[in-house]
């Protein structure tokens, strides 16, 4: 999908996700091809997500997508929770899990390296720090590809679950 594509469904969905007490985590078009895959990460502002969350909110955006239609051809939604081991996806959730273990890969190589793993150390001016074995790192927000929290019992335990409970997940085929 290009930037453009996933911009205008971002547009198009942003404000009923978040109308309906949501916050948009993430949105990918995955699959290309003759099925491809809108994959829709959400959460409560709680931080909770469950089954009928995800019902909800992939009705509310199924009808906004139909309406508007800006994916040609057919899709499956997918709507989910961003679960235990979730990504990270801007500054405030790099603030949010400071203390925590995490994975992070850079688009470009940072002091010679593109894959960090180790302590989240928070995130201060637009650099999100980390405590790797090789030692602490500042890595620049904008250069992280992809990021997420590494799951372990100290996760699990803060999260309050056990560790089958990851959330929500409602799927959603459309046929055009």
């Amino acid at each position: 999908m290009t930037g453009s594509l996933i911009d205008r469904v971002e547009s198009l969905v942003r404000p009923t996700v978040e109308g309906l007490g949501f916050r948009l985590v993430r949105l990918r078009l995955t699959g290309g091809g003759h099925s491809p895959t809108l994959q829709l990460m959400a959460e409560r502002r709680d931080g909770g997500m469950d089954v009928e969350d995800c019902a909800t909110l992939s009705r509310a955006i199924s009808a906004v997508l139909d309406v508007e239609d800006p994916i040609a051809g057919g899709y499956t939604l997918e709507v989910s929770s961003p679960g235990i081991d979730r990504p990270l996806v801007d500054a405030g959730d790099f603030a949010h899990w400071a203390g925590f273990e995490a994975r992070i890969e850079t688009a470009q190589p940072i002091a010679g390296r593109r894959r960090f793993k180790g302590r989240l150390g928070g995130i201060e001016g637009g650099l999100v720090r980390i405590a790797t074995q090789e030692g602490a790192c500042e890595v620049p927000l904008g250069a992280i590809a992809s990021a997420k929290l590494v799951l372990n019992d100290e996760l699990i335990a803060a999260a309050g679950q056990g560790p089958g409970a990851r959330g929500g997940n409602g799927t959603k085929t459309r046929n055009s």
